[in-house]
């Protein structure tokens, strides 16, 4: 299912059904793909916290490596299609053009986070520092929605929606530890006073 998008972009592209720009096409469809995932990733703890379904966190790593799957996508796209593969235009657009720099700092955390993946590096890691490590999953999104903010000029709607998102993401999950730590303060005032 979450490679049907690709599928159908290359398809798309082969068909030369892309438009005037297939390119750009390419290239913004791969990265609005990795901010999806990425976004859905994340949706699947505070599904879990509200609705009470665990079987969604089986689904967490898979999402999360589609996402990097669809951002290596979009830099080869950006690499090979925009750039030609000119060294010196990729690091001058890098230190030139802010959401360009947001983009690589966006992809090259997701680049740890798909290595340690895996159960055997889990376990080689040990699951709190994979965990502290994990959390960088939140600063990569962040990161997406201020690259695809910077990067459309007119039609904000799809980046803007995409940021309450992560907005509403994020608070459930502050609510969710505040209550938490309210509910355990209140077993140990119990506790105190028995």
């Amino acid at each position: 299912m979450c490679l049907l998008p690709a599928i159908l972009l290359g398809f798309n592209f082969y068909a030369q059904r892309l438009g005037a720009n297939p390119l750009e096409v390419l290239t913004r469809e791969t990265g609005v793909w990795t901010l999806r995932l990425l976004l859905i990733t994340l949706s699947l703890t505070p599904i879990k916290l509200v609705f009470k379904v665990n079987f969604v966190i089986s689904y967490r790593r898979m999402f999360g490596l589609y996402a990097y799957f669809y951002g290596c996508l979009h830099l080869i796209t950006y690499i090979w299609f925009d750039q030609f593969f000119d060294l010196n235009s990729m690091f001058a657009d890098i230190f030139e053009r802010p959401f360009i720099t947001v983009g690589c700092a966006a992809i090259l955390l997701m680049t740890p986070l798909a290595l340690t993946s895996f159960n055997w590096m889990i376990k080689k890691m040990g699951g709190k520092n994979w965990q502290r490590l994990h959390y960088l999953s939140y600063l990569i999104a962040i990161l997406g929605c201020i690259h695809y903010l910077w990067l459309v000029k007119i039609d904000l709607f799809r980046p803007v929606i995409y940021s309450i998102l992560l907005g509403i993401l994020f608070g459930i999950r502050i609510a969710y530890k505040l209550l938490k730590k309210y509910r355990h303060s209140i077993l140990k005032s119990r506790q105190d006073h028995v």
